[in-house]
């Protein structure tokens, strides 16, 4: 396994340990890039317009399409690393 991806497991448990809740824009912004990072470009249709959640993911994960899974892992470590020090 690359030490990249050693560094994105390990992120992936670490933002767990956040003391205070990093907000929704940063939680959409971590699930877009975690989504890039494992799956590649978004796929699949657009939830519909009453399921605001989901449509809010889908979105987000819209954003970074055609990023390269290193540089949504990479992006990922540093938003979590900035998530844990607030």
């Amino acid at each position: 396994m690359s030490d990249l991806k050693k560094q994105f497991e390990k992120a992936t448990k670490d933002v767990t340990k956040a003391k205070t809740d990093p907000g929704n824009d940063m939680k959409l912004r971590l699930y877009a890039h975690f989504k890039q990072g494992t799956e590649g470009d978004v796929s699949g249709d657009k939830p519909g317009f009453t399921d605001f959640v989901g449509r809010a993911k889908y979105d987000a994960w819209a954003k970074i399409k055609g990023m390269s899974q290193d540089d949504a892992m990479t992006a990922y470590i540093k938003l979590v690393k900035r998530v844990l020090s607030e």
